[in-house]
């Protein structure tokens, strides 16, 4: 039997080298591989910024480590084909 893995999602701030982003951050099993970067709308919503405010700030480097890491384990769900519970919660680009 195969295992089933979960996709979560959670509003988080992303620190670049330029600028700090809030962006809609992808995790699968709680590890970080990609994201979507909110549209400016969003800074706006009580609700975002205080699920953002109490989540981790991740940086480029961080989401860099964790990809490269399930990349490595062939659990990169934008690369590998995997068995998910939820595939709806995968970024549609």
């Amino acid at each position: 039997m195969s295992q089933k893995y979960r996709i979560q999602t959670s509003y988080c701030w992303y620190e670049t080298y330029e600028e700090t982003l809030l962006v809609k951050m992808y995790f699968i099993n709680y590890i970080p591989f990609t994201f979507d970067e909110l549209p400016s709308l969003c800074y706006d919503d009580p609700d975002i910024l205080m699920e953002a405010n109490k989540n981790k700030v991740w940086d480029q480097e961080d989401l860099y480590k964790a990809a490269a890491y399930l990349a490595q384990e062939e659990c990169l769900p934008l690369i590998h084909e995997l068995e998910l519970e939820n595939p709806e919660e995968l970024p549609q680009d």
